[in-house]
């Protein structure tokens, strides 16, 4: 039961996470403001995380230095208002299924980001490095194939439900169910922005846990910053004060779900998994959102799913499987040269042995070097 537990925490993240998506949809279809949906939901996952910070951290919390702030300061930029707001402006433009398909290239992108920063090394010679290449190639392939290319529509099963009819919002107005092609133009590049600024994050954000690691108090740190972020933004842009109000309907669902639970627990939940399996094992389960996300939407939401969508998205997760096996190959290198690094520093041990019967002290000077090797090796 232990080795399930990892696994059966991540389907319920990634069912989280899938559950997000449904309800934007359904928020947007109520005539919500995305940026002020986003402010409030940095705002719950922020008053969610401050106490939570308090209380795991109490003991062990070094001190914040304007370094730290800084860097939360980006990490709230690129991980929480810029992102949220450019995916939530994606979302409203573009399917779900496009959207969750498009944030596979994660990945991707992230490698491209760091081997053009020089923080990865481009090793065409390995084996690992041309499945590292191939796979961003295939996933952007992919991507520009979902992108421009619709063919026949794919009919499997219907339910007869559809969430996002047409209806009066609680201003009056009638929400916007399929938008026309000039939004869906200017939604690829909120899709793509979106993702460049998350693989800016997760740069920003392994710097920040190797200088700072206790995760409650920068997870807290990011959320507070990106909230006052998101929330200058939106009052600089929606000034109509009935978008602020939140009755008891889906509005207040989606603000409180997407901040609580999949920007509260599900990060809490993640960090765990991480910590038990590694980050590959994580990103392993990414596909089964945008299946959840697809098979959701085009059961309750009416969206279509085209021949186009399908054989895009099929190529965008091998490119994710690949990328990912790749840098698992480099992992697993790393990790077996550690030894054989140890090995060249040749240095003389003195080892003392007592003698019960006379107390006598033995010594003797034994060479280190090239005993760690023999060791791994007959291992």
């Amino acid at each position: 039961m232990e080795r399930l537990k990892p696994i059966l925490l991540m389907v319920f993240v990634q069912i989280a996470f899938s559950a997000v998506n449904i309800f934007y949809k359904l928020a947007i279809n109520d005539g919500m403001s995305m940026r002020i949906a986003t402010a409030y939901r940095l705002t719950f996952a922020s008053a969610f995380t401050i106490p939570t910070a308090l209380i795991f951290d109490r003991k062990k919390r070094p001190k914040i230095t304007w370094r730290m702030l800084f860097m939360g300061f980006l990490c709230g930029l690129f991980g929480g208002s810029l992102f949220l707001n450019l995916y939530a402006e994606g979302l409203a433009l573009m399917s779900a299924t496009f959207m969750m398909a498009m944030l596979n290239l994660i990945p991707g992108i992230t490698f491209i980001m760091a081997a053009s920063s020089r923080l990865e090394k481009l090793n065409l010679k390995a084996a690992e490095g041309k499945a590292k290449v191939i796979g961003t190639a295939l996933g952007i392939s992919g991507a520009m194939l979902l992108t421009f290319f619709k063919g026949v529509q794919i009919n499997i099963w219907s339910s007869n439900i559809n969430l996002m009819h047409p209806h009066p919002n609680q201003n009056g107005h009638i929400g916007p169910q399929h938008p026309g092609f000039n939004n869906k133009l200017l939604g690829v590049p909120c899709a793509i922005g979106s993702c460049c600024s998350f693989s800016l994050w997760l740069i920003i954000q392994a710097k920040m846990n190797e200088e700072y690691p206790n995760y409650p108090t920068s997870s807290a740190l990011m959320s507070t910053t990106g909230a006052i972020q998101a929330i200058v933004l939106a009052l600089c842009v929606d000034r109509d004060w009935n978008q602020w109000k939140l009755g008891y309907n889906i509005r207040l669902l989606t603000v409180a779900y997407s901040g609580i639970v999949t920007s509260g627990v599900v990060v809490i939940v993640m960090a765990w998994c991480i910590k038990m399996r590694g980050p590959l094992f994580a990103s392993v389960f990414n596909p089964l959102q945008l299946l959840l996300v697809a098979i959701a939407a085009y059961l309750l939401l009416d969206e279509k799913l085209y021949l186009g969508c399908v054989i895009g998205a099929v190529m965008i997760v091998c490119g994710l499987y690949a990328v990912l096996w790749g840098k698992g190959k480099e992992i697993e290198k790393k990790n077996q040269l550690v030894p054989f690094e140890i090995t060249g520093k040749s240095e003389t041990v003195e080892v003392a042995i007592m003698s019960p019967p006379d107390k006598c002290v033995q010594s003797y000077q034994i060479q280190t070097s090239g005993i760690l090797g023999n060791v791994a090796n007959d291992e």
